[in-house]
């Protein structure tokens, strides 16, 4: 239930963020009436010259108050959780058999000695 519920807020999240870049694109800047006032720019909007500030401002902040209520929640459903220590902590640990590690560290140093001798490469066993 709370990885579905989260996946939800989550899906809640992204498409009022997504509706907070089309709205925010949609209104004009400040400087805007400026120009049209001196015949740069056209003055009308899709809500008329007075309307579309109050609208548009409206729906963005109800947009970025669903938002913020979305991050609260996924935020509280991450402290919730064990906090990890690393990456690798989730991966599966295999257990292998050690070969005679007296074996190996003997043979390493007396192969390399051998090798070094006749002016060939080392092999060392593995």
């Amino acid at each position: 239930m709370n990885t579905s519920l989260a996946t939800l807020v989550m899906i809640v999240q992204v498409i009022s963020a997504l509706i907070i870049v089309g709205l925010v694109l949609l209104q004009h800047g400040k400087g805007a009436d400026m120009g049209a006032s001196f015949g740069s720019g056209a003055s009308g909007s899709l809500f008329g010259a007075t309307g579309s500030s109050n609208f548009l401002s409206k729906s963005t902040a109800v947009a970025v108050a669903v938002f913020f209520i979305a991050t609260l929640i996924l935020t509280s459903f991450g402290a919730n959780k064990a906090p990890s220590v690393g990456v690798m902590d989730n991966l599966p640990v295999t257990k292998v058999a050690p070969a005679s590690a007296s074996a190996t560290a003997a043979s390493v140093p007396a192969a390399a000695a051998a090798a070094s001798a006749s002016g060939q490469a080392a092999e060392i066993p593995k």
